[in-house]
Protein backbone atom coordinates (compact mmCIF):
# COMPACT_ATOMS: atom_id res chain seq x y z
CA UNK A 1 0.00 0.00 0.00
CA UNK A 2 1.16 3.53 -0.52
CA UNK A 3 0.61 7.07 1.70
CA UNK A 4 -0.75 5.87 5.25
CA UNK A 5 -2.11 2.79 3.51
CA UNK A 6 -4.77 4.78 1.40
CA UNK A 7 -3.52 4.11 -2.02
CA UNK A 8 -3.60 0.72 -3.90
CA UNK A 9 -0.41 -0.90 -4.88
CA UNK A 10 0.37 0.14 -9.15
CA UNK A 11 -0.71 -2.86 -11.07
CA UNK A 12 1.15 -2.51 -14.20
CA UNK A 13 -1.06 -3.11 -17.77
CA UNK A 14 1.12 -6.72 -17.86
CA UNK A 15 -0.55 -7.50 -14.96
CA UNK A 16 -4.26 -6.15 -15.58
CA UNK A 17 -3.84 -8.22 -19.21
CA UNK A 18 -2.77 -11.62 -17.47
CA UNK A 19 -5.82 -11.49 -15.13
CA UNK A 20 -7.89 -10.30 -17.58
CA UNK A 21 -6.35 -13.09 -19.70
CA UNK A 22 -6.52 -15.72 -17.11
CA UNK A 23 -10.45 -14.64 -15.61
CA UNK A 24 -11.42 -14.92 -19.62
CA UNK A 25 -9.98 -18.30 -19.88
CA UNK A 26 -12.02 -19.54 -16.75
CA UNK A 27 -15.25 -17.82 -17.73
CA UNK A 28 -14.73 -19.75 -21.46
CA UNK A 29 -15.00 -22.90 -19.58
CA UNK A 30 -18.41 -21.95 -17.69
CA UNK A 31 -20.03 -20.58 -20.73
CA UNK A 32 -18.21 -21.16 -24.57
CA UNK A 33 -20.66 -18.21 -25.73
CA UNK A 34 -19.25 -15.39 -24.27
CA UNK A 35 -17.54 -12.53 -26.22
CA UNK A 36 -14.81 -10.79 -25.35
CA UNK A 37 -13.78 -7.53 -26.70
CA UNK A 38 -10.50 -8.07 -28.04
CA UNK A 39 -8.51 -5.55 -29.73
CA UNK A 40 -6.34 -5.84 -32.85
CA UNK A 41 -3.78 -2.50 -32.25
CA UNK A 42 -4.47 0.83 -30.69
CA UNK A 43 -7.62 1.98 -32.08
CA UNK A 44 -10.59 1.34 -29.92
CA UNK A 45 -12.95 1.49 -33.25
CA UNK A 46 -12.09 1.90 -36.83
CA UNK A 47 -15.02 2.34 -38.62
CA UNK A 48 -17.20 5.59 -38.83
CA UNK A 49 -19.66 3.71 -36.78
CA UNK A 50 -17.53 2.71 -33.81
CA UNK A 51 -15.63 6.35 -33.93
CA UNK A 52 -18.73 8.00 -33.69
CA UNK A 53 -20.39 6.11 -31.51
CA UNK A 54 -17.12 6.64 -29.16
CA UNK A 55 -17.25 10.69 -29.94
CA UNK A 56 -20.82 10.75 -28.59
CA UNK A 57 -19.79 8.73 -25.48
CA UNK A 58 -17.14 11.39 -24.95
CA UNK A 59 -19.15 14.42 -25.35
CA UNK A 60 -21.51 13.12 -22.79
CA UNK A 61 -19.22 12.09 -20.00
CA UNK A 62 -19.16 13.31 -16.36
CA UNK A 63 -15.66 12.47 -15.20
CA UNK A 64 -13.08 12.24 -18.11
CA UNK A 65 -10.35 10.50 -15.74
CA UNK A 66 -13.11 7.37 -15.83
CA UNK A 67 -13.25 7.82 -20.00
CA UNK A 68 -9.80 7.58 -20.20
CA UNK A 69 -9.91 4.67 -17.50
CA UNK A 70 -12.07 2.66 -19.76
CA UNK A 71 -10.48 3.18 -22.45
CA UNK A 72 -7.50 1.56 -21.05
CA UNK A 73 -9.77 -1.07 -19.36
CA UNK A 74 -11.05 -1.99 -23.34
CA UNK A 75 -7.58 -1.82 -24.67
CA UNK A 76 -6.30 -4.47 -22.03
CA UNK A 77 -8.92 -6.64 -22.77
CA UNK A 78 -11.01 -6.16 -19.32
CA UNK A 79 -14.01 -6.63 -21.37
CA UNK A 80 -14.62 -10.23 -20.64
CA UNK A 81 -18.14 -10.71 -22.44
CA UNK A 82 -20.30 -8.25 -24.29
CA UNK A 83 -23.52 -8.86 -25.07
CA UNK A 84 -25.76 -6.37 -27.34
CA UNK A 85 -29.55 -7.10 -27.07
CA UNK A 86 -32.35 -3.95 -28.34
CA UNK A 87 -32.47 -1.71 -26.24
CA UNK A 88 -29.71 -3.37 -23.61
CA UNK A 89 -26.06 -3.86 -23.56
CA UNK A 90 -24.48 -6.16 -20.44
CA UNK A 91 -20.78 -6.88 -19.69
CA UNK A 92 -18.36 -8.21 -17.53
CA UNK A 93 -15.35 -5.94 -17.00
CA UNK A 94 -12.34 -7.23 -14.76
CA UNK A 95 -11.51 -4.60 -12.32
CA UNK A 96 -8.64 -4.72 -9.94
CA UNK A 97 -10.78 -7.36 -7.64
CA UNK A 98 -10.95 -10.98 -8.13
CA UNK A 99 -14.64 -11.09 -9.28
CA UNK A 100 -15.49 -8.95 -13.16
CA UNK A 101 -18.15 -6.35 -12.36
CA UNK A 102 -21.62 -6.86 -13.46
CA UNK A 103 -22.14 -3.63 -15.94
CA UNK A 104 -26.38 -2.89 -17.50
CA UNK A 105 -27.09 -0.30 -20.17
CA UNK A 106 -30.35 0.60 -21.03
CA UNK A 107 -30.51 2.49 -24.50
CA UNK A 108 -34.11 4.15 -25.31
CA UNK A 109 -34.57 3.75 -29.43
CA UNK A 110 -34.67 6.72 -31.49
CA UNK A 111 -38.19 8.44 -31.10
CA UNK A 112 -39.92 8.16 -34.54
CA UNK A 113 -40.44 11.84 -34.62
CA UNK A 114 -36.76 12.05 -34.95
CA UNK A 115 -35.96 9.40 -36.97
CA UNK A 116 -38.38 10.59 -39.84
CA UNK A 117 -36.73 14.08 -39.41
CA UNK A 118 -33.30 12.04 -40.19
CA UNK A 119 -34.67 9.65 -43.19
CA UNK A 120 -35.86 13.35 -44.53
CA UNK A 121 -32.69 15.08 -44.13
CA UNK A 122 -30.64 12.16 -45.46
CA UNK A 123 -32.45 12.45 -48.92
CA UNK A 124 -30.02 13.06 -52.07
CA UNK A 125 -26.94 13.27 -49.13
CA UNK A 126 -25.49 10.22 -50.67
CA UNK A 127 -23.49 10.59 -53.53
CA UNK A 128 -21.93 6.94 -53.85
CA UNK A 129 -22.89 3.80 -52.80
CA UNK A 130 -19.75 2.38 -53.61
CA UNK A 131 -17.86 4.91 -51.77
CA UNK A 132 -20.18 3.89 -48.96
CA UNK A 133 -19.11 -0.13 -49.24
CA UNK A 134 -15.74 1.22 -48.97
CA UNK A 135 -15.79 2.38 -45.77
CA UNK A 136 -15.67 6.61 -46.66
CA UNK A 137 -18.38 8.22 -45.11
CA UNK A 138 -20.27 11.25 -46.24
CA UNK A 139 -19.67 14.28 -44.09
CA UNK A 140 -23.02 15.67 -44.40
CA UNK A 141 -24.65 12.61 -43.30
CA UNK A 142 -22.44 12.52 -40.06
CA UNK A 143 -23.35 15.83 -39.37
CA UNK A 144 -27.44 14.70 -39.31
CA UNK A 145 -26.78 11.24 -37.22
CA UNK A 146 -23.95 13.21 -35.07
CA UNK A 147 -26.48 16.03 -33.69
CA UNK A 148 -26.80 16.21 -30.21
CA UNK A 149 -30.56 15.03 -29.21
CA UNK A 150 -31.78 15.11 -32.18
CA UNK A 151 -29.49 12.32 -33.91
CA UNK A 152 -28.67 9.01 -34.11
CA UNK A 153 -27.07 8.22 -30.97
CA UNK A 154 -28.62 8.66 -27.78
CA UNK A 155 -27.89 11.88 -25.30
CA UNK A 156 -27.53 11.45 -21.51
CA UNK A 157 -31.64 11.27 -20.83
CA UNK A 158 -32.01 8.11 -23.23
CA UNK A 159 -29.37 5.68 -21.57
CA UNK A 160 -29.24 4.30 -18.17
CA UNK A 161 -25.63 2.78 -16.77
CA UNK A 162 -25.17 0.28 -13.55
CA UNK A 163 -22.57 -1.40 -12.41
CA UNK A 164 -21.78 -3.54 -9.20
CA UNK A 165 -18.15 -1.52 -8.39
CA UNK A 166 -17.78 0.82 -5.88
CA UNK A 167 -17.41 4.02 -7.36
CA UNK A 168 -20.05 6.69 -6.66
CA UNK A 169 -19.87 8.23 -10.54
CA UNK A 170 -22.56 7.75 -12.91
CA UNK A 171 -20.11 6.78 -15.46
CA UNK A 172 -17.77 4.53 -13.85
CA UNK A 173 -14.78 2.88 -15.69
CA UNK A 174 -16.54 -0.11 -16.07
CA UNK A 175 -19.63 1.43 -17.73
CA UNK A 176 -16.81 3.56 -20.04
CA UNK A 177 -14.89 0.33 -21.15
CA UNK A 178 -18.45 -0.77 -21.63
CA UNK A 179 -19.30 1.72 -23.84
CA UNK A 180 -15.77 1.82 -25.53
CA UNK A 181 -16.58 -2.18 -26.39
CA UNK A 182 -19.81 -1.50 -27.84
CA UNK A 183 -17.97 1.18 -30.21
CA UNK A 184 -15.46 -1.61 -31.28
CA UNK A 185 -18.38 -4.14 -31.55
CA UNK A 186 -20.00 -1.54 -34.21
CA UNK A 187 -16.84 -1.93 -36.07
CA UNK A 188 -17.87 -5.51 -37.08
CA UNK A 189 -21.36 -5.76 -36.83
Amino acid sequence: MGYWNYYPRYVSVAEKRAKAAKKLKQLKKKNPDIKPILLEGTAVANTWWGKAWNRNLESYADYSNRIGRGRSYVRHGAVLDLQIDSGKVESLVQGTGSKPYSVSIKIKGVHKKIWQEIKSACEGKLDSLQELLAGKFPKALGEIFMAQGVGLFPSPKEIDFSCTCPDWAYMCKHVAATLYGTGARLDED
